[in-house]
Parts: structure tokens; sequence; C-alpha cells
């Protein structure tokens, strides 16, 4: 990997960890549903117009129902549950959740492609699973009793962004990216925004939440995506996906930063264990064979 490569990998790894920081300022003000209703829509503004100046609008015809459904699942579910998540967790804690994505999407393509699930996998399954339990204690013990609901709804995210993934690679695998990212944006809006009408937040929200709406959209969304597509088309899916196990450092170091998050040594040893498990799952760690 080049140094102009590891250099964007980096920084999409520390956009999508603040996203998180963001999530955590944003949705105490706006409410779950009509703070990512708002991001949503401002990824659409950002994204949409890219589809007709690259002239791929042609290749929505035949998708679109499939592209809506990747929508509700890549986007308009997860993003909501994190952002009731991020009402209770903090930042860092939820990025570090969102790792367990990896091992979701293995899961998934055992049950739905029959994809072999080697003694290793499974062992990263248990191992990553060790890890969300050791989290779970470990704010507990900090006084924390309520984030059992949570701390499910991060996990029941991460299992749709591996339900999404599965889907895109069985129906959606020759589609254009930037079609695909803008398109499953605007479903999301077009099932969020409406619902959103009923969360309107009573109070007006403070500067600060606002902006963490505009940088969600912008940033952590249309502008990730981007960095993400071409990451892909340079080093290849497999490579490009690694930034998962970046990401949650950024998280946890963004919002030890910003919002004064305590780190604790229970956290990162959860997180050891998260992360050796998405990489024993995913075959990033492999057991060696003999030679011959």
């Amino acid at each position: 990997m080049t140094p102009r490569y590891l250099l964007e990998l980096l920084l999409l790894a520390a956009i999508w960890g603040a996203s998180f920081i963001f999530m955590r300022i944003g949705s105490p003000e706006f409410g779950p549903i009509f703070f990512m209703a708002l991001r949503t829509l401002t990824a659409s503004i950002f994204l949409l117009p890219l589809v007709f100046i690259t002239k791929k609008q042609a290749a929505f015809k035949g998708y679109k129902a499939k592209i809506f459904v990747v929508g509700i699942f890549n986007t308009a579910i997860p993003f909501v549950l994190f952002g009731y998540a991020t009402l209770t967790l903090s930042g860092g804690l939820t990025s570090v959740l969102n790792a367990t994505t990896p091992m979701f999407g293995a899961i998934v393509a055992y049950f739905w492609f029959r994809e072999k699930l080697t003694v290793v996998a499974s062992l990263g399954l248990l191992v990553g699973f060790v890890g969300v339990y050791l989290l779970m204690i470990d704010k507990i013990t900090l006084g924390q009793q309520d984030i059992m609901l949570p701390t499910l709804a991060a996990l029941l995210a991460s299992l749709c962004y591996g339900l999404s993934a599965n889907y895109t690679k069985k129906y959606l695998s020759g589609i254009s990216s930037t079609v695909l990212a803008s398109g499953s944006q605007v479903a999301a809006t077009v099932v969020l925004l409406p619902i959103s009408f009923f969360f309107i937040p009573t109070q007006w929200p403070s500067n600060s939440a606002i902006m963490s709406v505009l940088l969600l959209g912008v940033l952590c969304t249309g502008i990730a995506y981007i960095i993400f597509f071409h990451l892909i088309a340079n080093l290849g899916p497999s490579k490009a996906i690694s930034v998962t196990y970046l990401i949650p450092a950024f998280g946890l170091f963004w919002g030890s930063l910003f919002l004064g998050e305590i780190i604790t040594s229970g956290m990162i040893i959860g997180c050891g264990f998260i992360l050796i498990g998405v990489a024993l799952a995913t075959g990033v760690i492999k057991k060696k064979k003999a030679a011959i």
C-alpha cells in the first residue's frame, strides 16, 4: 500500500470515527429520528448531483427497488439505531460496537449463502462477543445500568450493515458505487423524513447540534463515501474494508479529546477482544498451513 492510500485510509477512519461524536452531540437535541432524517437529506443533496455530473443516472434503471432495500437496511434503520444508542452510550463505545459489523456479515453469509465458517472463524465470533460482554460489564461497573437496550440497538445496527453488505454483494455488485451511495441516501430520506415530522424538537437546537448535522451529512457521509469508493477502486474491497479496524481507535480518541469521555482499561480490553474476533471471523488472521 502506497503512502497516499495509507493516508486516505487513516483519513477515512478519522472521519467515520468522528461521526459517532457528532451523533453524540446532535441526537439528544434533535432526537434520533429527526436528526438522522436531516443527515440523510443533507447527504442526498450532496451526493445526488454527483450522479448527474458523472452522467451515471441511467444506472438506476432496473435497480431502484433493490437500492431502496439497501437504503432501508444500510442507512435508515442503522442510522436511527446508532442515534438512539448515542443518547446513552459514549461516542467512542458506540464506534467500538460498530466494529462488530464484519462479524455479523460473516454470520449472515453463512446462513444466507452457506459460506463455510471455519473453526478459526467460529472462534473469532466467540471472542468478538466476549469483547462486547466485557464492554457492557465495564460500563455497568461505572454505574450505567441502563445500557442494555442501547447496546442491543448498536449491535442490531451492525447486523443491518451485515445484511446490507451481503444483499449488495448478491444483487448490486455491478452497479456504480456513486449511484448506490446516493440512491441509498435518497431512499432513506424518503422513509425517514415523513416519520421525522412527528418527532420535531420543541426547542431550537444549539449551533453545535446543527453543525453536527451538516458535518455528518457532508463530511461523514458524502465525502467519506467518495474516499471509500476511491479506495475500493484502487486497493480492492478487502483492503478498503480494513478501515473498520481503525475506526474504534479514532472514535475513542475523539470522544476523549472533545467530549471528555472516559477511556478505561476495561474498554480497551473489550475493544481488543472485538477487533481480534473480527480479524479471526473475517479471515484476516488465518491458521497457517503446514508446509508440504
